[in-house]
């Protein structure tokens, strides 16, 4: 396994930490931007249930990625007992709220509650996850849409580290609603990509992913990406996140990607690291789309 040493000395890294302190500089020139021309700054809500570890690091990292940028945010939290009708009760006063402008439920979701009747309630205009049935039918007909924040954010990793997907063959290893699909769409489309998904029924996996000029995988199944199933030279992005216990980590447990990142570093010309890579990004990704939710730029 390579040391921290030896990952901070490699020089295809695609540090999505960097890039998105880099975006989080410039949402701020915004606010200060409207700020000065008297408007209010963007405003996040966030609705959170439970109390799973995990899902309260991502809220405390969003929540803390507004406050860096001056945009307003309102945390929202529940107990794991709570309802589905308080659930969407609480959407619904969000969506009527004319002071926030961007509404994400942190997912996942105690049993109780159906996670798409909650995403589906939340009004497209303020569904800055991009989950909706709405803005995921817009990105299928090529219309201004909020992106999902995941494959937003490796399409900007990409474009910041000037990496063209014009005509490159992009494997995608998943195909969730979350990330593979949306992404799919938008590297074929915009991206002018030839792309091929595969998912848990594709057969000879490795088959597809050495043809992959860039690689992409977002399984969450730590290790599925081997050194011998990637070609020379590819581009390879590991949106994979998974909390494996690790004792000896101060916090209990480490962050493995879907990629074996020793084996595959040294072939690839970008690789993203976990953590540190993809995650970042998402959180950025949806902040600009909350700047946009407060611009009209995409529902007037």
């Amino acid at each position: 396994m390579m040391s921290a040493n030896q990952v901070d000395n490699l020089t295809n890294i695609l540090d999505g930490r960097a890039t998105a302190n880099s975006i989080l500089d410039e949402l701020k020139l915004e606010v200060d931007k409207m700020k000065m021309e008297g408007k209010r700054p963007p405003h996040l809500a966030v609705i959170l249930v439970g109390g799973d570890g995990a899902s309260r690091t991502y809220v405390k990292n969003k929540v803390a990625a507004c406050e860096k940028v001056g945009f307003l945010s309102t945390h929202l939290q529940f107990e794991n007992s709570v309802s589905e009708e308080d659930i969407l009760g609480e959407i619904d006063k969000v969506n009527n709220d004319p002071e926030i402008d961007g509404l994400i439920v942190q997912l996942p979701l105690p049993e109780q509650i159906d996670p798409s009747k909650v995403t589906q309630r939340i009004h497209p205009a303020k569904d800055v996850d991009g989950f909706t049935v709405e803005n995921f039918g817009r990105i299928a007909s090529k219309l201004p849409a909020y992106q999902p924040a995941t494959p937003f954010g490796v399409l900007e990793l990409l474009r910041r580290y000037h990496i063209d997907t014009t005509g490159k063959h992009c494997v995608i290893v998943g195909y969730s609603r979350i990330v593979g699909a949306p992404l799919s769409m938008l590297l074929a489309g915009p991206g002018k990509a030839t792309v091929t998904c595969c998912h848990i029924y594709t057969r000879n996996l490795s088959f597809h992913t050495l043809q992959a000029d860039i690689l992409i995988v977002a399984v969450g199944k730590p290790g599925l990406i081997t050194g011998d199933m990637v070609k020379e030279g590819a581009v390879v992005v590991d949106v994979g996140t998974t909390r494996v216990q690790d004792l000896t980590k101060k916090r209990g447990y480490a962050l493995l990607g879907d990629v074996v990142f020793e084996e595959v570093a040294p072939k690839a010309s970008y690789i993203t690291p976990v953590p540190g890579g993809v995650g970042p990004m998402t959180i950025a990704s949806l902040l600009i789309n909350t700047l946009h939710a407060a611009s009209k730029n995409i529902y007037p």
